[in-house]
C-alpha cells in the first residue's frame, strides 16, 4: 500500500468486509469433516455391509476414501473458497481518497477522490443494524455513485470519512499548493484558454 499512496498522503484505515458472510462456510468446515470421520467409523464397524448386503470388506478402502475426498471437495471448495474471496475484499480510506480492493489473482478496484465525494450515505439491512456493519454509498455527482457493502463498524467509518473531508484543504489543488483565486492560474487552464485573436 506504501507504493501507491500519493505524495503528502496517509491510511487512515484499513478494513475488510463484515465476517457474517463466513458463518456458513465456518459451520461446514468443523461439521463436514465431522460427518466425515463418523461415516469412516461407521464404514469401518461394518454397519456398510449390514445395510446394503452387496458390499463387502473389499469394498472399505474405497468407501473410506470416497468420504475423505468429498468432505475435502467440500471444504475446500465452499469454505477455503469463501474464505479467500472475504479476504480479497479490502478497503482502504486515506487521507484524500477512498479505495476498494477486490480479488486476490484477478484485481480489480476503484478509487473515489474525497474531494469529488458530495453525499455519504449509509443503508443498513436488519440483520447489518443488529452487527453494526452497513453498505455506504459516495455519491460524487454526475459521475455516479459508489458502494462499499457491508462495511464493518459503519458509523465509525463514515465518521472517519467526514473528519478526513473536513481535513481536505479548501480551493482547488494546483500542483501541490491551494489556489483560491482565479487570477493565480494560468492562462492555460482558465475558462476558455488562451484569447487568439
Amino acid at each position: 500500500m506504501r507504493k501507491e499512496l500519493l505524495p503528502g498522503e496517509q491510511v487512515i484505515t484499513i478494513t475488510h468486509q463484515q465476517a457474517r458472510s463466513l458463518f456458513f462456510p465456518v459451520l461446514a468446515f468443523i461439521v463436514v469433516p465431522a460427518l466425515a470421520a463418523y461415516a469412516c467409523a461407521w464404514v469401518v464397524k461394518g454397519n456398510a455391509q449390514r445395510l446394503v448386503p452387496f458390499i463387502t470388506v473389499e469394498w472399505t478402502p474405497w468407501l473410506l476414501g470416497a468420504a475423505v475426498v468429498l468432505a475435502a471437495w467440500v471444504v475446500l471448495g465452499y469454505s477455503v473458497k469463501r474464505v479467500l474471496r472475504w479476504r480479497s475484499v479490502r478497503y482502504v480510506l486515506t487521507s484524500r481518497r477512498i479505495l476498494a480492493k477486490y480479488g486476490m489473482f484477478r484485481r480489480s478496484d476503484w478509487q473515489v477522490s474525497l474531494m469529488a465525494v458530495r453525499n455519504v450515505g449509509v443503508h443498513q439491512s436488519l440483520i447489518q443494524r443488529t452487527l453494526h456493519s452497513g453498505n455506504i454509498s459516495l455519491d460524487t455527482g454526475r459521475s455516479g455513485t459508489a458502494v462499499m457493502a457491508d462495511v464493518p463498524e459503519v458509523g465509525k467509518f463514515r465518521g472517519f470519512i467526514l473528519d478526513a473531508m473536513d481535513e481536505l484543504p479548501q480551493g482547488e489543488v494546483f500542483e501541490g499548493e491551494v489556489l483560491s483565486d482565479f487570477e493565480e492560474l494560468p492562462w492555460e487552464l482558465r475558462e476558455g484558454g488562451r484569447d487568439e485573436r
